[in-house]
């Protein structure tokens, strides 16, 4: 087995604090505690050596393995047959009852032989605060405990463990039937561990698991054509989200590299105000009102901060508990995802101008009511002092949705939702009857309509493009159709979808654009873009090419790993990059599939 298994080898498992990555080969090679953006326990992913792992696994390496989710959950069961016998390991984590933020977090595996006779063997290494604190052990027959400054792990067992210097190995057999468990579980210093594991117990839980998120799947509206993959969409997009705020992460994994052995390696443990408002739509889509009212809630929290820097009213990322403190650092003891360097914690994106996320915190409140309905007069206040800011402020240059690091731009997708910002504003003022300068609010719409179309627009390229002044094309454009600044099947539209066709795609595979066109501050490539591929998707499907848009997506599901999963990107021989899995690619999926199930059964009602 190659020391890094491929990214997109992985099952994803999470209790909605925190979540764990689950190799096809039974290790767990990521997990953060006591929430999805806390220092690592398990970061295998990042160094092979010393990042620390949890491996439980057949002993023998001769056989294939399967790995699948229990239908409509999310516990992996990860599968492996040999001649000798077939074996099993499942993996999950008990959701926490409540809002309630914890400290105490577990991972509950249970290996079974369901044929013939297998040996499972246990490795146990924690490697605390992202591999820089050293441990002490305590280990009885069945129980182990690691200790390091602000943190405490309990493993409990229901085969035999033994010391392996300060680490933990065990082993069993296992005859047709018979079965074993282990619980990791990390807490405050100090703290006591869980009552220890009974076949009674873990097999309850096991079941109050599975049922958990059953009951909640069956909540969705989706009845079209693709549900096993938009549920499983839905189920990771509420697997990424810290349901004591409603805040999604962006992907639950940090430093994993966009070209491996690139410098492309970023930490996106955190809620970009882009991805989650735009996943305000994708849940309502579901039926999923809950979800996406508690996140419109938190966003509302974060415009009535006003802490975003230069005096903005919103910075483009927050920690999942509205925290605005991103600092980036290296971690230079880590080698990187197979020599992925530097391996980087925090993020300092945060700090840069982004105008588009105006558009996009606006289409999220606007699509959700949740102005008028629940944040009441106050609320409203907030959000319209926040349109008279961007009145004054839209017309700058910016880094842009891509977060590049070459230098501030009039990019034209900024300007586009800055648009879109005053037009959701402009309507919901209307519907709720609330104080507005509607005036102004209007101007300034307008104004940037004419703006983009006069200075965004390539005679050449016959398009929209990145920037002004600029001839490159950026996908991002993709979402100008969805929130109104362009009909979907308008002249100037249909002309931009043209020039990327030509320029952005590779055999349905959507590239964000060209970085070597438009240096962007960093070396080396990606792959395409598998957000820009379902928002590609939803364009072609809403400008009436729906031969070629479903051909698309169904071409791009064949992308997905082996249990319906998407990192960001996809490598020039497909293999997926980047962190993993990715909300955002999940929720353009999800975005994707309604509106080409709402234009095909448009078509076939039309015949």
């Amino acid at each position: 087995m190659d020391r890094y298994p491929p990214i997109a080898d992985h099952g994803l498992i999470g209790d909605l604090q925190t979540a764990a990555l689950v190799s096809s080969h039974g290790v767990i090679d990521w997990f953060a505690a006591p929430r999805f953006d806390s220092p690592s326990v398990f970061a295998a992913l990042l160094d092979h050596d010393d990042g620390g792992h949890f491996l439980l696994a057949p002993e023998s390496p001769e056989g294939t393995w399967k790995q699948l989710y229990y239908p409509d959950s999310a516990v992996v069961v990860t599968r492996f047959m040999s001649p000798d016998g077939v074996g099993e390991i499942i993996d999950h984590m008990p959701v926490l009852p409540g809002p309630t933020p914890t400290d105490r977090h577990s991972i509950v595996r249970v290996v079974r032989a369901v044929r013939g006779t297998v040996r499972f063997t246990l490795e146990c290494r924690p490697r605390f605060d992202y591999a820089r604190l050293r441990h002490e052990l305590d280990l009885t027959a069945e129980k182990a405990t690691f200790r390091a400054p602000g943190v405490t792990a309990h493993l409990q067992a229901t085969m035999p463990l033994e010391r392996d210097g300060h680490d933990v190995r065990g082993s069993v057999t296992l005859s047709d039937g018979e079965t074993a468990a282990v619980v990791f579980s990390t807490c405050d210093p100090g703290g006591e561990a869980p009552p220890p594991p009974t076949d009674e117990g873990i097999t309850e839980g096991l079941w109050e698991n599975v049922d958990f998120w059953q009951k909640w799947v069956r909540t969705s509206h989706y009845r079209g054509r693709w549900t096993e993959m938009v549920h499983r969409s839905a189920i990771t997009l509420k697997l990424l989200t810290y349901a004591p705020t409603g805040a999604p992460v962006a992907a639950a994994t940090m430093g994993l590299p966009e070209q491996v052995g690139g410098e492309r390696n970023w930490d996106y443990r955190y809620t970009w105000v882009r991805d989650g408002s735009l996943s305000v739509r994708a849940l309502l889509d579901l039926g999923f009102v809950e979800e996406a009212t508690h996140f419109t809630r938190w966003l509302g929290d974060q415009l009535g901060a006003w802490e975003g820097p230069d005096g903005e009213p919103l910075q483009i990322m927050y920690r999942v508990d509205g925290d605005p403190r991103l600092t980036e650092e290296i971690l230079g003891h880590l080698e990187g995802y197979r020599g992925s360097y530097p391996v980087r914690a925090g993020n300092a994106a945060s700090g840069q101008l982004q105008l588009d996320i105006y558009g996009e915190a606006l289409y999220a409140l606007a699509e959700s009511r949740s102005v008028g309905e629940q944040a009441g007069y106050h609320g409203w206040k907030g959000l319209a002092r926040t349109l008279d800011w961007l009145a004054d402020s839209w017309d700058r240059p910016d880094e842009g949705i891509w977060e590049t690091r070459g230098g501030r731009k009039d990019f034209t997708y900024s300007r586009v939702m800055c648009w879109a910002a005053f037009d959701r504003g402009l309507k919901l003022a209307a519907e709720f009857s609330r104080p507005a300068d509607t005036v102004r609010w209007t101007r300034a719409r307008d104004e940037i309509l004419e703006q983009v179309m006069e200075r965004g627009w390539n005679e050449r390229e016959q398009a929209l493009v990145q920037h002004y002044g600029g001839d490159v094309l950026d996908a991002s454009l993709l979402l100008a159709p969805r929130v109104g600044f362009l009909a979907p099947r308008s002249p100037a539209w249909l002309n931009t979808l043209d020039a990327m066709d030509r320029v952005l795609v590779s055999d349905s595979l959507v590239y964000r654009y060209d970085p070597e066109a438009s240096p962007d501050g960093l070396r080396g490539c990606e792959g395409t873009f598998s957000l820009c591929t379902f928002l590609y998707v939803d364009a072609l499907a809403r400008a009436g090419r729906l031969p070629q848009a479903r051909y698309a997506f169904e071409k791009m599901l064949t992308y997905a790993n082996h249990v319906g999963l998407f990192a960001e990107e996809i490598g020039p021989s497909g293999e997926q990059l980047g962190n993993f899995p990715q909300a955002f690619t999940h929720l353009s999926l999800i975005m994707a599939a309604t509106t080409l199930d709402e234009a095909l059964d448009a078509l076939h009602l039309s015949r």
